[in-house]
């Protein structure tokens, strides 16, 4: 298949999920949606490596799965909304791997997020009291 080059491809620390990229992790993204069934996170929690079995996840796909390699699989094509799903019925939560997406601890994580929360009020009082990106 031949994918066309787009320009967002060359902003550092951006995984967009295209076409691109979801194409070869279908597998991993039909075991990732699995999760919003409760039978189905039990299943995987008792083999991780048989459950990506089931459902064709294999090499490396299969490798960051079990273990449980978040900025990986996002990397490879994984939905984030999907990997929600992995990740917090599990204790990890949106903000865990946010840290993790970054290589810093999750406390480095909430610190940066409270930082860019300064002022943010005032902000939005400036521009009409909403946000717009």
């Amino acid at each position: 298949m031949v994918w066309k080059k787009h320009e967002y491809e060359d902003i550092p620390g951006t995984y967009v999920f295209d076409g691109k990229h979801a194409h070869g992790a279908y597998p991993l993204n039909k075991l990732l949606f699995s999760f919003n069934s409760e039978e189905c996170r039990s299943e995987f929690d008792e083999d991780p490596a048989a459950y990506c079995d089931k459902f064709g996840v294999t090499g490396k796909y299969k490798e960051m799965v079990v273990k449980k390699d978040f900025l990986g699989m996002l990397r490879a094509g994984a939905n984030i909304y999907f990997m929600a799903k992995m990740c917090i019925p599990r204790g990890t939560s949106v903000q865990d791997a946010g840290a993790q997406f970054q290589g810093i601890t999750t406390k480095e994580f909430q610190d940066k997020l409270l930082q860019k929360g300064e002022g943010l009020v005032d902000k939005l009082e400036k521009v009409g009291g909403y946000w717009n990106g």
